[in-house]
């Protein structure tokens, strides 16, 4: 016989692969009710879910807001849906998905009042969610094509997010910190540090170089320049 054989007797142990580990997505937990979790369920991602102060999906550092054609209409009128887009902000990366385009018309210039919005304001709203929040968005037909999006964008390079998205009522010890990180290579450890050392806002930019560069290094002059540069 020339089939091979396993020994028996060897000391040495058969190579067990590790289970590759499933891709996570993290679902704010008022989309449990909704058929996408348990779509990409099916699909074989781990879901999360958690209490997100901002956007209903977070997949590879980008935050993704989700509205049914109903919920765009509702959240415009009452004034949320803008809310929610300047929240969205805080991320680098950021997405608006409506949903549900084969199933209902956005707007219809036949029955222009049939959702209580004026089809032209419809589409300005589009344009200044494009233009004005610089929010890019994505038209799906259901809860499958949505899922089958969000899919694809959790196999994209993961972008490295901050860690202060909250909503815009921030403590003061978070405003200081949210300011901070509007300095060039300031993230969430050199503001904390910064304000951990100097106490105020005040302190630091009052703070000489060189001294700053003791506790951040070479970040302090970028931070310095930028605090001693005149408007001009």
């Amino acid at each position: 016989m020339t089939g091979k054989f396993f020994n028996i007797f060897s000391r040495k142990k058969p190579a067990i692969k590790p289970e590759s580990k499933k891709p996570k997505i993290i679902i704010d937990y008022r989309e449990k009710n909704c058929l996408i979790p348990s779509e990409l369920s099916k699909l074989g991602f781990e879901i999360q879910f958690q209490n997100l102060k901002v956007a209903d999906y977070l997949v590879r550092g980008v935050a993704i807001e989700r509205k049914t054609i109903n919920d765009f209409i509702t959240s415009t009128i009452n004034k949320r849906l803008i809310s929610q887009l300047e929240e969205l902000q805080q991320y680098n990366q950021k997405l608006l998905v409506i949903e549900g385009i084969d199933e209902q018309d956005l707007y219809s210039d036949d029955k222009p009042d049939k959702l209580g919005m004026h089809p032209n304001a419809i589409r300005g709203l589009l344009l200044s969610i494009l233009l004005k929040h610089q929010v890019p968005i994505i038209f799906t037909k259901n809860y499958i094509d949505t899922a089958k999006f969000l899919a694809i964008l959790s196999k994209k390079k993961k972008t490295e997010m901050p860690l202060n998205i909250n909503k815009r009522n921030l403590t003061k010890k978070q405003r200081l910190q949210f300011i901070l990180e509007g300095f060039p290579g300031i993230g969430p450890k050199t503001a904390q540090k910064l304000l951990k050392k100097f106490k105020t806002l005040q302190n630091i930019f009052n703070t000489p170089l060189e001294e700053l560069k003791e506790v951040i290094g070479k970040k302090a002059e970028t931070l310095k320049e930028i605090i001693d540069s005149s408007y001009r």
